[in-house]
């Protein structure tokens, strides 16, 4: 078995909840060696988040924090800031995401542990950035969603806009962080040096919204909510059909054709308001009616056979239950088993590196508070090659 790419480098991980964690969890997938750094007593706040074991635990804080270690340090006592400095000489990369000015006030900014270790990686993850005029702002990913317009642009309609199904700019900033942070390992072999890393869930979330900051600056209207339709293709959304509802993603011109072959509907092929994208998206409301009637005639089922035969991309809307469940994902492993400790287990998502057409082996474990505190202390600290 080949080491995992980042196997060999020390994380020391203050950060806690999701952002943070996600970032932490992708180094830790790849072999990074993953400290959490956490409250005494307490710990990651994620700690307590339901939905819970029959061991007390929570599958929340399982579900991101696999593969890593912990050791429970007050910041603020001088014996065991001592210990974390002793870390921070031993450590590659540092992550936190408190809020900004917070790690300054403690004494354990960029500036002051990079006196420690020069080759420090230090990434710093919140709401607003290091700088601006909203640095101190509190910041949970609703918050952002709400600000970044990333939700004036989700829902099924003008007027309606709702928070995206996942906390995706937690996840966002999670995965930009782990690339800034991958990306400084790879600089710091040719200069010799750390890198200090500053990213904002907010900057993160407005990099993520694809076109519809040029949508905006082109036509000086801002998008709105569009349900499932897509705004420059069509049709690229879902539709009810005799039973339930499934998408269907015409990209293109010839692809529009054969869904109006599949559908008996060569007229539609034809039609002056249909015949380019550019006519059919300024049409969509017309050409939704012509669609919305035909999907109706036949169960989903049988749509989708017809549209896999036409080569038409569709899918049915799933359940989460019916992706656990589908076969295809588990052949590409993706899938992870936790072990709770005491004989439990908690099936959670693995990871979507594929190198050399093997996945990544992950850990089965997740940290309890506190629990690696003398391993961590021995392997770090008697540890000379450093």
């Amino acid at each position: 078995m080949h080491p995992r790419p980042l196997s060999g480098l020390r994380v020391l991980d203050l950060t806690r909840v999701l952002a943070g964690p996600y970032c932490t969890l992708l180094l830790a997938d790849l072999g990074a060696d993953v400290v959490k750094v956490e409250r005494p007593e307490t710990g990651d706040d994620a700690r307590s988040f339901g939905p819970f074991l029959e061991n007390g635990h929570s599958a929340y804080f399982a579900s991101i924090n696999r593969g890593k270690k912990s050791i429970a340090l007050d910041l603020k006592d001088d014996a065991d800031r001592a210990t974390f400095l002793q870390l921070v000489t031993r450590a590659d990369i540092l992550v936190e995401n408190y809020r900004a000015g917070t790690m300054l006030k403690l004494g354990l900014d960029s500036e002051s542990l990079r006196k420690h270790n020069p080759r420090l990686i230090y990434a710093s993850l919140s709401g607003f950035g290091q700088s601006g005029s909203d640095t101190d702002r509190a910041a949970y990913d609703i918050v952002v969603q709400a600000l970044s317009g990333l939700m004036s642009i989700t829902g099924a309609g003008p007027g309606q806009s709702v928070r995206v199904g996942t906390s995706i700019s937690d996840i966002l900033t999670g995965i930009f962080g782990a690339v800034a942070i991958v990306s400084a390992v790879h600089g710091r072999t040719t200069s010799g040096e750390g890198t200090v890393i500053d990213l904002a869930m907010l900057d993160c979330t407005v990099a993520a919204l694809e076109n519809a900051i040029s949508r905006f600056t082109t036509s000086g209207v801002s998008p709105a909510p569009l349900g499932t339709r897509h705004p420059s293709i069509t049709p690229f959304q879902s539709f009810p059909t005799a039973d339930v509802p499934i998408v269907v993603a015409a990209g293109n011109d010839s692809l529009w054709t054969a869904l109006c072959h599949c559908l008996d509907r060569e007229d539609l092929a034809t039609d002056p308001r249909f015949v380019s994208n550019a006519d059919r998206t300024g049409h969509h409301e017309e050409l939704d009616a012509e669609l919305t009637q035909a999907f109706s005639q036949r169960p989903a089922t049988e749509w989708l056979r017809r549209l896999a035969t036409a080569g038409i991309p569709s899918a049915p809307i799933r359940s989460i239950e019916d992706v656990v469940a589908d076969p295809h994902l588990a052949s590409r492993e993706m899938w992870h088993t936790m072990n709770d400790g005491q004989g439990g287990e908690l099936l959670t998502a693995g990871s979507p590196f594929r190198m050399n057409d093997t996945a990544p082996p992950l850990s089965p474990t997740t940290p309890d508070l506190d629990e690696h505190h003398q391993e961590i202390l021995s392997q770090w600290l008697m540890d000379d090659s450093r």
